[in-house]
Order: C-alpha cells, then sequence, then structure tokens
C-alpha cells in the first residue's frame, strides 16, 4: 500500500452515492418516528382521559402547524416502512450489486415520494 495517496478530508467536496443517503436517511426517520410517536401517544392519552381531554386534542389537531407535524410522522413512517422492506430484501440476498442497489434506491424513493405526495394532499387539504 503507498503511503502518498491523496487525502480529501473535506466533507463539502465529497459526493455519496444514492444508497447511503437513503441509508441514513432511514436512520433519521427512524428517530423521527419514536420521537413523533411519543407525542402522538401523549395525544391518545389525553383524548381518552376525560371529554375535555378529548376537545383539548381535537382543538390541537385543527391547528395547521399540528397537522404539518401529523405529516411529518406519517412521512417518516412511509419512507421507513419502504426502505426497511428494501432493507430486508438485500438482506435475503437479492439485489446486493450496486447498480442493483442503485435502481432499488431510486425506485423505492420514487415510491415514497407518491406515498408521501398522497399524504400531503390527505392530511393538508
Amino acid at each position: 500500500m503507498s503511503r502518498n495517496r491523496p487525502v480529501n478530508l473535506d466533507i463539502g467536496t465529497m459526493r455519496l452515492p444514492i444508497t447511503a443517503y437513503v441509508s441514513i436517511l432511514h436512520r433519521v426517520s427512524g428517530v423521527a418516528i419514536f420521537l413523533g410517536l411519543s407525542v402522538l401517544l401523549w395525544c391518545l392519552d389525553k383524548s381518552l382521559e376525560s371529554p375535555q381531554g378529548f376537545y383539548l386534542v381535537k382543538n390541537i389537531f385543527d391547528h395547521p402547524a399540528a397537522q404539518v407535524i401529523i405529516w411529518g410522522v406519517l412521512s417518516a413512517l412511509s419512507y421507513h416502512m419502504v426502505m426497511g422492506i428494501r432493507h430486508l430484501v438485500m438482506d435475503a440476498g437479492y439485489g446486493e450489486t450496486y447498480e442493483a442497489g442503485r435502481a432499488s434506491a431510486v425506485i423505492s424513493a420514487t415510491i415514497v415520494g407518491c406515498i408521501i405526495g398522497f399524504l400531503a394532499f390527505w392530511v393538508l387539504s
């Protein structure tokens, strides 16, 4: 191994493949689901506590910011689900080559884009 290899430590100039972005975003969506579901579980608990709690949660969900949060949690859930299935298929031994992994990342991202667009139309309308 040659010791005078070029070393590029400038992160701004590095270009990751799409498979790396898909994997990183899969982890980020898992964290978003964890945080978002904790808020939604609190809302469920509050709404089942009493009629006043139900109307409190109903008023919270009528606010546009709450609808955006719900859209975000549902989008993270759909992304995490589709990419998780992609990872499971690859763990089973299918599509492990670079070309197949890149193609499945693009196809999965397209499917998630359609799902998120549908969620945006449904939640925000």
